[in-house]
């Protein structure tokens, strides 16, 4: 458990890079479960144990079922940026990413397909590693029609939450800013030299007590 959450974390924080947006890697991440669940029937109907060679097939279907979801994610995130709604940039990626994905997740698929039917010394780790393989990359390769209806979810969600950040910033009352502006101090002025500009016309409004004396002690002589 340790591992797969650290490769979690990994693989969130490597997509939260790349996008700029800690939104983005949770659409991606929600592939993972899909090719978990995969996994998990395959091993059980091929009655396999959860063995350390399926726990390292685990591990590659992080990076596996991130795989297509990126492809999606990626294409649906352009075409947002290019001006379309969430709904239909889900859409329009899903359809075009949908063959690419296709290919590359049949090709990975029939490749491992001699790890999961292996024979031989040794045969008992490569099955392992195999079914578990086989089994998510096959749900998750199905089931990738979860990412753009989670993607329009989430840009949904992130949008109204931007909205309304944005509406109270725009209330804020502006003679707040006005009254500061007029009536305040010079942004680099500081109460200091407010106060040593004060002492400084003192002396010359009241005068200097030596120089007054000295004029009474002219005037009398």
């Amino acid at each position: 458990p340790i591992v797969f959450s650290l490769s979690l974390l990994l693989v969130f924080f490597v997509l939260a890079a790349q996008y700029e947006s800690w939104s983005m890697p949770m659409v991606v991440l929600m592939a993972v479960p899909t090719g978990l669940l995969g996994a998990a029937y395959f091993l059980h109907f091929c009655e396999r144990e959860l063995d350390i060679y399926a726990q390292i097939g685990l591990v590659m279907l992080i990076g596996l079922s991130a795989k297509n979801a990126i492809l999606i994610v990626e294409f649906a995130r352009e075409r947002r940026l290019a001006g379309e709604s969430p709904r239909e940039s889900g859409i329009n990626a899903a359809k075009i990413r949908l063959r690419p994905i296709l290919m590359t997740a049949f090709a990975f698929i029939l490749g491992t397909v001699p790890l999961a039917l292996a024979f031989g010394a040794g045969a008992n780790s490569r099955r392992s590693i195999g079914t578990t393989v086989v089994g998510g990359m096959c749900a998750a390769t199905l089931l990738i029609i979860v990412i753009p209806v989670f993607f329009i979810m989430v840009e949904k969600v992130r949008e109204r939450f931007s909205g309304r950040v944005r509406e109270e910033l725009a209330s804020g009352d502006p003679s707040d800013l006005e009254g500061d502006e007029d009536g305040g101090s010079a942004p680099g002025e500081s109460t200091d030299e407010v106060d040593s500009s004060s002492q400084k016309s003192e002396p010359t409004e009241k005068g200097d007590p030596g120089s007054s004396d000295s004029e009474n002690g002219s005037e009398k002589g």
